[in-house]
C-alpha cells in the first residue's frame, strides 16, 4: 500500500518546514497543494519555500505556473494525481503540503458533488458495524456497487458507511458518481498538522508581513500592477497594496490590511480542520522528541 502524508494548517503555522522534515526522515518528495504558490511571480507574497528549502527537499507544483494561465481545482487535481502515481512508483511514501482546502480535499477525496452524510442512515449502518462487524458492509457495498468495492480500501469502515449511504441517498452507485476513479486513488491518506493558540498564531502572521514586505513584497506587487485584473493577483497580500498604488490607502494602512486579512483567511482555515477529526496534531515549536513520536504515530497509522 502505498501512503500520502498530509500536512495541513492556517497560514503562517510552519508546514513547509514539516514537510521537509517528513520528506527527509522518508526521503522522499513533495506536491504542494497551495494554489497560491502556483504563480512563478509570486514568491514573496504567498511565502513560497525558499531556494535553501527547495534543496532540501524536491517540490512539485511551486512556482510551475504565470499568473497570466488560467489553472483550475479540476486540472490541479488530475495534474496532481498523474504526478503522484508517477511518484509511487520510486517511493512509498509521498508528502502532500498546503493550506488550500480544497485543494488538498481534491487529491485526497476528488471534486465529486456527493450529498452530505444522511444521519438516519448513519445511524443504521453504524448498528450494523456494531451488531454484524465490517463484513456485513462489505457484503453490502459488494452488492450494491461491485465495481467500486473492487477497488475501495474495504478495511476502511468509514469508506464503506459513506458509499452505502451515498448509494441510498441517491440510488446510483458510487464508482459512477466519483468524478476521478477511486483506482487512481489507491494509496492511504495520513493527515499531520501544527497547532498553536490563536495568540501565537496571529503574532507569528503579523510577524511574517513584516518580513515579506522587509524581502521586497511592495516590488514584487508593483511588477504585477498591469495584472491585477486577474483571478491569481485578486489575494492577499496583492489586492491590499494595489489599493495603495491607486492612491486608495496609504501604505501603512495597508500593510496592517494584509496583516487583517491574512489572519482572518487563518480563522477560515481553522474552522475548516476543525470539522475533521483525523488529524494528528504537532504544539507549534514542537522538539525533536515531538517530532520522533510523530513518526511514530505515523508508522503505526500506515500500519494499520
Amino acid at each position: 500500500m502505498k501512503n500520502l502524508i498530509s500536512v495541513v494548517g492556517p497560514t503562517g503555522i510552519g508546514k513547509t518546514r514539516l514537510a521537509i522534515d517528513l520528506a527527509g526522515h522518508f526521503k522522499t518528495e513533495i506536491i504542494s497543494c497551495d494554489s497560491r504558490q502556483f504563480f512563478k511571480e509570486m514568491k514573496i507574497g504567498t511565502a513560497s519555500p525558499s531556494e535553501e528549502e527547495l534543496a532540501e527537499a524536491r517540490h512539485h507544483f511551486i512556482g510551475n505556473l504565470s499568473v497570466e494561465e488560467y489553472y483550475s481545482i479540476g486540472q490541479f487535481e488530475e495534474d496532481a494525481l498523474k504526478k503522484l502515481n508517477e511518484l509511487f512508483k520510486k517511493y512509498d511514501t509521498v508528502i502532500l503540503v498546503g493550506g488550500s482546502m480544497m485543494y488538498e480535499k481534491a487529491v485526497i477525496e476528488g471534486l465529486h458533488d456527493l450529498p452530505e452524510a444522511n444521519a438516519e442512515n448513519q445511524e443504521k449502518l453504524q448498528s450494523i458495524l456494531e451488531d454484524d462487524g465490517i463484513e456485513k458492509l462489505q457484503e453490502i457495498l459488494k452488492i450494491l456497487d461491485p465495481e467500486y468495492y473492487a477497488v475501495v480500501d474495504f478495511h476502511n469502515h468509514r469508506r464503506l458507511l459513506r458509499a452505502i449511504d451515498v448509494i441510498w441517498q441517491t440510488d446510483k452507485k458510487y464508482s459512477e458518481l466519483i468524478s476521478v476513479s477511486q483506482d487512481s486513488r489507491d494509496f492511504k491518506v495520513t493527515r499531520v498538522g501544527i497547532e498553536a493558540s490563536r495568540e501565537e498564531l496571529y503574532d507569528r502572521i503579523n510577524r511574517r508581513v513584516d518580513i515579506m514586505m522587509e524581502k521586497g513584497l511592495l516590488e514584487e506587487a508593483k511588477g504585477l500592477e498591469e495584472f491585477k485584473e486577474l483571478t491569481a493577483l485578486n489575494t492577499v497580500g496583492y489586492a491590499e497594496l494595489f489599493k495603495y498604488f491607486d492612491g486608495i490607502w496609504d501604505l501603512k494602512f495597508a500593510v496592517e490590511e494584509i496583516k487583517k486579512n491574512s489572519r482572518r483567511y487563518a480563522k477560515r482555515q481553522l474552522t475548516w480542520y476543525r470539522k475533521a477529526d483525523d488529524i494528528h496534531y504537532l504544539q507549534l515549536g514542537y522538539s525533536p522528541q515531538d517530532f520522533d513520536d510523530l513518526i511514530e504515530w505515523i508508522d503505526e497509522d500506515i500500519k494499520k
